[in-house]
């Protein structure tokens, strides 16, 4: 990738607790990062600022485009513009 180009924004899921061995609640994570080590390190460090006790991450990727649907667009706005940009919802268990 040439410096030049803007880096793709990264997308993660998984789960999150507020607190330990608590409810979880799915979330996607969208941040530009330079590869996969960092953005997990600085998703974390979100979470943890958020006030996230504990994390349960399960993949990685790179988005192709913007999703159409809020809230994933927003977040994906917000990546482009710098932000760490965590989606939470209720998981179908």
């Amino acid at each position: 990738m040439n410096d030049n180009e803007p880096r793709p924004v990264t997308i993660i899921t998984g789960r999150v607790f507020r607190t330990k061995g608590g409810k979880s609640e799915g979330v996607h994570i969208f941040l530009v990062a330079p590869d996969d080590d960092s953005a997990v390190r600085t998703a974390l460090d979100a979470l943890a600022k958020e006030g996230y006790a504990e994390a349960e991450l399960d993949q990685i990727g790179e988005l192709d485009g913007a999703p159409d649907e809020e809230p994933h667009a927003s977040a994906y706005q917000g990546a482009l513009e710098g932000e760490v940009s965590i989606v939470t919802f209720e998981e179908d268990i």
